[in-house]
């Protein structure tokens, strides 16, 4: 399977400008979120909303509608950039992104059998199901790709992603054909939106999220090894196992997160740690916190194109980094094809 690409190593003064500019970037993206829509809000009332007087229209439409969808983005964006990074790392496939093991897929699933048969018609309620539905998938690849004496190799993972992703397409589209109530309130969430999401979600999920940090970052050194290969990882001192393991269920959680809450929001995971790469490098130790920071820029840009393309409808942030993606995606096939 073609590597993913190492760029040249910036110096660390170098990667701790683009690290500080990234958090900035951060910065005006959550300005943008909270100010522009169909009813732009200048930054100084945004401001008096927050931290002086919550009291009037504005403020209202700030905090109790942009305020809830903003940081939604931002915990979205971080987990799906960082997840993005750690399958890249995991499987050395450089177009690998966090519907590769099928946990956006088994996420989908769950919220399809959720609303058909067991009466869960709440962006809240969808929270629980498709934190177990993606759990269950990454587990079922993850147990047909360790089957055989090498264990979960990277070619084993990535077919056996596929593999369970064709299958769960099957079940989404045999419920959904059978149940046209259902495809009614599904589309809407398959779309990835972070339209109308609440406080009540946030509270929800980041817990998950702070628990796929910790394990990301946990196998972050592991992963620089195994970007030289399995021999030169266990050569090292490396449990090769144990970094897959910890890597993915940290990958799945933080996958877990971010569709939970806003649905499979396409290309965010896949063009991210590409980007972030070609900045500070292909260590782990800044690739993750570079991610981390890059996926709420894009996804909270995306979310106030969507605003503004057509106003005052909105275009789901799933369509949106779509639209961005897939250039990107072709670009990137025709780049690895050529190193190829």
């Amino acid at each position: 399977m073609q590597a993913v690409e190492t760029p040249p190593r910036p110096r660390a003064r170098s990667r701790i400008g683009l690290v500080t500019a990234a958090a900035v970037g951060v910065g005006l993206a959550v300005v943008l979120s909270l100010a522009v829509g169909s009813r732009s809000i200048a930054p100084p009332d945004v401001w008096r909303a927050l931290f002086l007087d919550g009291t009037g229209p504005d403020a209202e439409v700030v905090t109790e509608l942009r305020l809830p969808r903003t940081l939604i983005g931002l915990m979205v964006g971080a987990a799906l950039g960082m997840a993005g990074a750690v399958m890249q790392g995991l499987t050395r496939n450089p177009i690998a992104e966090p519907g590769i093991l099928g946990v956006s897929q088994g996420a989908s699933v769950a919220v399809v059998l959720a609303i058909a048969y067991a009466g869960v018609h709440t962006l809240a309620g969808y929270v629980w199901y498709a934190f177990a539905g993606a759990g269950i998938a990454a587990v079922a690849v993850y147990a047909v790709s360790a089957r055989g004496r090498e264990g979960a190799t990277p070619v084993k993972l990535a077919l056996a992603g596929a593999a369970i992703n064709a299958l769960l397409a099957s079940v989404i589209a045999a419920v959904l054909t059978t149940q046209a109530a259902t495809l009614d309130e599904f589309r809407f969430w398959q779309i990835g939106s972070l339209s109308g999401r609440d406080a009540e979600i946030a509270g929800q999920i980041w817990p998950f999220l702070l628990a796929g940090v910790v394990l990301v970052v946990a196998a972050a050194r592991g992963l620089d090894a195994l970007a030289l290969g399995d021999d030169v990882a266990r050569g090292l001192g490396q449990n090769v196992a144990l970094v897959r393991v910890t890597g993915g269920l940290g990958a799945t959680v933080l996958t877990g997160v971010g569709v939970a809450a806003a649905g499979p929001i396409a290309f965010v995971g896949l063009a991210v740690p590409h980007i972030a790469r070609a900045l500070v490098g292909a260590s782990h130790r800044w690739l993750l916190p570079m991610s981390a920071l890059l996926g709420p820029v894009i996804l909270l840009a995306a979310d106030v194109a969507g605003r503004i393309i057509f106003p005052p409808s909105e275009v789901p942030a799933g369509v949106t980094t779509a639209l961005i993606g897939v250039p990107f995606l072709v670009y990137l096939v025709r780049r690895t094809g050529a190193t190829a």
